[in-house]
């Protein structure tokens, strides 16, 4: 029986859990050892790992407890063996975590959230990857080219509301940070809903 007062919900995460499975299935390496990022409810996390065969293991991560209970909760409802224990993780302090260990550091609908860990989790990809390990980064993205969406319009009006440090990032400015960082991009793929899916490696 599922534990109701600390299992969360997002219903986006029924959306676009398909085409980001899909994604992954051609991107990740293989065996793949995976860290999420503000792996919020724990959903993604559940579903991925069960239904990426090359994936040996998988560690969600979150900074707020909440989340960490919502991860812990789908976690042992669902009782995948790759799906590790919840941990918490905030990217902009010092993390004690193995390096060259993980060859796959996820982070989906986080970049537009805050700005500030962006710098720093492009640190983290670069000391905690392995070789041609991957970052995989989801979410809505401005690009030079392309005409906004009006649904990305609003939805980072009402980031900026929130937080003025809150909004959708430029997909140019994301790629030239991440290749200060040894990372160079591999894909961009368009998903449903106005998302990208954007893949970068470490060189």
């Amino acid at each position: 029986m599922k534990p109701t007062k600390l299992f969360h919900h997002a219903p986006a995460t029924q959306r676009n859990r398909e085409p980001i499975l899909k994604v992954l299935q051609t991107c990740l390496p293989n065996p793949a050892r995976v860290l999420e990022v503000a792996s919020g409810t724990g959903e993604h996390a559940v579903y991925l790992s069960s239904n990426l065969p090359q994936v040996i293991h998988w560690q969600p991560t979150d900074i707020d407890p909440t989340a960490i209970s919502s991860i812990e909760a789908w976690r042992q409802s669902e009782q995948h063996p790759k799906l590790l224990p919840a941990q918490h993780l905030d990217v902009t302090a010092p993390v004690d975590i193995a390096l060259d260990y993980y060859n796959a550091l996820l982070a989906i609908n986080m970049i537009h959230i805050s700005l500030g860990p962006l710098p720093k989790l492009m640190q983290l990809a670069k000391k905690l990857l392995d070789d041609k390990g991957i970052l995989y980064l989801y979410g809505p993205f401005w690009q030079a080219d392309v005409t906004p969406a009006e649904s990305n319009l609003a939805f980072d009006m009402s980031l900026r509301q929130r937080n003025a440090l809150w909004g959708i990032r430029d997909l140019e400015e994301v790629t030239q940070l991440a290749k200060t960082h040894g990372l160079i991009q591999q894909a961009i793929i368009t998903m449903p809903a106005n998302n990208l899916s954007v893949v970068y490696r470490k060189e």
